[in-house]
């Protein structure tokens, strides 16, 4: 059953969706507020913070593109944006807008809360052996849950910070696509390497000082990725 207290905001224009989404959710025992538009879903996010969003793309008036913008300039709250197709564009630029997963619709109630599940259990602390990580510039500190870039404190979301804080505690380690989607996003089946590659783009503009020639978060051609000072 779902955490005591857990508050999930979902967004869908579709009411018959909105309405089975929301029995799903509250079947696995957390409280759901649901919202019609985004313009709707922005008051009710201010009005009663959530611990996971879901958010369709196609929307009324503000679309799930802006609203997961939106919510990410106030907030780090785990997003999963759903889309009607599995369009690589689609997903890519949910991604891209801030968004920490994604689902295609239809999808089974029973993956809806899974994928909930591992969004959760992100939020909770990292369980770490070192006191303070350091690379070149970057400084982690993973009980704090900091992350600092010549002495600025940078804003990482929860799934950024937790992928970071993996590399960093397997410095020069190369992680492939299918281990990071494992240890980061705890999925325990083949999943889509779009969702690292997005991710460590994003991680990229907030660690990097040019992006473009990463000197942290490097890619090793044909194998993932690896983190170096």
């Amino acid at each position: 059953m779902g955490s005591v207290g857990t508050r999930i905001l979902t967004v869908e224009d579709d009411e018959r969706i909105r309405t089975a989404v929301k029995l799903a959710l509250e079947d696995e025992g957390w409280t759901v507020d649901e919202a019609g538009s985004g313009e709707e879903a922005i008051e009710l996010f201010h009005r009663a913070a959530p611990d996971v969003v879901l958010i369709d793309i196609m929307l009324p008036g503000i679309d799930g593109f802006e609203l997961c913008r939106t919510l990410r300039r106030h907030s780090d709250v785990p997003i999963v944006m759903v889309t009607a197709r599995n369009d690589t564009h689609d997903v890519v630029a949910g991604l891209e807008a801030g968004a920490d997963d994604y689902l295609t619709k239809p999808f089974a109630p029973k993956e809806l809360s899974a994928r909930i599940r591992a969004l959760l259990r992100r939020i909770r602390p990292i369980s770490a052996g070192h006191a303070k990580l350091t690379f070149g510039d970057l400084e982690i500190v993973p009980d704090e849950g900091k992350v600092l870039r010549a002495g600025q404190e940078l804003h990482l979301t929860k799934t950024e910070f937790r992928l970071l804080c993996e590399l960093a505690q397997n410095p020069g380690r190369v992680f492939s696509r299918e281990s990071l989607l494992d240890k980061v996003w705890g999925y325990d089946y083949f999943g889509d390497g779009r969702l690292v590659d997005v991710h460590v783009r994003r991680l990229r503009t907030k660690v990097e000082s040019d992006p473009a020639n990463p000197r942290h978060v490097v890619t090793v051609r044909g194998l993932g990725y690896r983190l170096q000072s």
